[in-house]
Formats: structure tokens, sequence, C-alpha cells
């Protein structure tokens, strides 16, 4: 595995493959905690490892593990990792259409368990995920292959997933009736409007639930307030638009919904410690640690 990342991901950060929705990640050095929001995704951690930070909890993923994000999750996590040996990871898009139609054939209610699923959990892997993974990392090294069989490989890892411990985490994003999937509802609002005039109202009605108890379950999963959350989606939103475009940070600021540029420039400063033009220039010296991923329309920062 790690001689086909080597060749396949040479550069810092993401690399694209043949298959839709299914990309590389490599980091040669450690990365001290700071804040990255992911999209849903299975993380498959081929070499070195992370620490995450979710409110109280934390959480460590490694080699051979992975990672199932079932919503949109801003946390914090730090990398460690050496030129000798990088952090290698492969993201794969969170299909639910793909789990939908997975679910229709499989018993995975979960019964056992009493504790409500997490919007975010590692796994081991074992020997049937290792093996989809071993071959799905074969298959991008070849264009035809990829176009061939690489959905098909995409596909069983979805069913790896749940057939793991991950598939309660999964199968909530998906329910109507459960509070994470009511959530996802949510958080999905935020993510597509962003900029606009946005309260705990509109999302309450979104997800189907009363402002109380909304408030009381967004927190539960993600561990932050509604409009804390909002908050946070807006300042990573902004950092991507000033690496990508550069504009100023007022004029920044406006696109992602502030009325106050100073305000901005405060809230941007506390989450990211450094002000928004310090911050894009100190990135833009180290483009191992620009965390952008182009074909997403969520900011990660592996």
């Amino acid at each position: 595995m790690i001689s086909i990342l080597t060749k396949l991901a040479q550069t810092q950060g993401f690399s694209l493959t043949h298959i839709d929705g299914v990309k590389l990640f490599r980091q040669d050095h450690s990365s001290a905690r700071r804040p990255v929001l992911y999209e849903p995704s299975i993380v498959i951690v081929c070499q070195g490892r992370k620490i995450g930070y979710l409110g109280k909890d934390t959480f460590h993923y490694g080699a051979q593990q992975f990672l199932v994000l079932s919503v949109p999750l801003p946390f914090e996590s730090e990398t460690i990792a050496t030129a000798e040996e990088p952090f290698f990871a492969i993201v794969i898009r969170l299909d639910l259409n793909i789990i939908s139609e997975l679910l229709l054939a499989l018993d995975c209610t979960q019964t056992a368990t009493l504790s409500p699923p997490k919007a975010i959990v590692s796994t081991q892997m074992n020997a049937n995920m290792l093996n989809a993974v071993d071959r799905l990392l074969t298959t991008l090294e070849s264009e035809e292959d990829s176009a061939i069989i690489g959905a098909s490989i995409v596909r069983e890892i979805h069913y790896r997933v749940l057939n793991s411990n991950q598939c309660s985490a999964v199968r909530s994003a998906l329910s109507n009736q459960n509070n994470v999937g009511k959530i996802g509802k949510a958080l999905h609002l935020i993510h597509g409007e962003f900029a606009s005039d946005i309260n705990v109202n509109i999302l309450a009605e979104q997800a189907g639930m009363s402002v109380a108890a909304f408030h009381a379950s967004f927190k539960a999963v993600t561990t932050t307030s509604p409009m804390q959350y909002l908050k946070k989606t807006r300042l990573h939103k902004a950092r991507l638009l000033l690496i990508q475009d550069g504009g100023t940070a007022s004029a920044t600021a406006a696109k992602v919904g502030y009325e106050s540029s100073s305000q901005f420039s405060r809230e941007y400063k506390r989450l990211f410690g450094r002000s928004p033009i310090d911050d894009v220039n100190e990135m833009k010296q180290s483009q191992s640690e620009l965390p952008v991923d182009p074909t997403s329309k969520y900011v990660i920062a592996q």
C-alpha cells in the first residue's frame, strides 16, 4: 500500500485519482492541533497517525484504521508524521445512495447497543476491509481499471463499513427518525446557505423539531450550539476563499455573511490564532498546510 501511495501521492496535501469521490492525502511532517472541517466521508489511514478532539472527547486514528463521519463536522486535529514516514490516507466521499441501497439488503439495526450513534467514529480495519483497500489502491494505478472496476470496489468498501461497528453511525445519517439524521438536514442547510440570514428557528424547522429539542440534539451531535457551528463554518469558508481568490478580509467577510469586517477579523483570529492576512500569508509559504480540497464544497484539512 505504501509503495503505491508514495507513487500516486507525491505532493503534499490532496491528490485526485481516476475514481470520482476518491482522493489521496499526504503530509510529510507533524502539525499541531488546529481547527478542521471534514465532509461526510470514509477516511482510511495507511501510515502515520492523528489525534482528533471533539468537545471533551479525544480519539486516535492511525495506520490500518478508518474513520467515518456521517455528517459534516468541525473539530480539531493534530498530525504525527515525518519525511521518512509520511502520513498517508485515502479519503472516500460517503455516498448515501450506495448506503441506502446496501441497507435494503442488510439487517443493520445495531439493537445491541443502547448508546446513541456518534457523528464520528474510528475503527480498526479487519482482513476483509484491508483486502478491499489494497485492491482499491492497485486499481488506482490504472485509469482503465479505475473506470471498469473502481466503482464496484468503492461500493464494497461502503459495504465493509456497514459490516463494522460503524453501521449505527452511518445508518443514522439516513434516518429521519434519528436525531443525527434530523440534525444532518440542518447541517446541510448551513453548508449550502452559510452566507444567508440563518437562525435557530429556520434550522429547527428544517430538522422538523421544536427549537428546544433541536438545540439540545444539535449540541449532542456536534458538541457545539447551532450558531457557534454556523460561525465556524463561515470562518472555514472564508479561509478557503482567502486562499483561492486572494480577496481582502472585508470583502471576504461580506461573502460569508458577516456584516462587520472587524468582528470577522476578531473571530477569525480567535479560531485560527492569526489574523486573516497573516494566516493566509503563512499558509502560502507552507503549501503543505493549505486546508483546501478544490473538489469539495466543504473545507477539509486532513
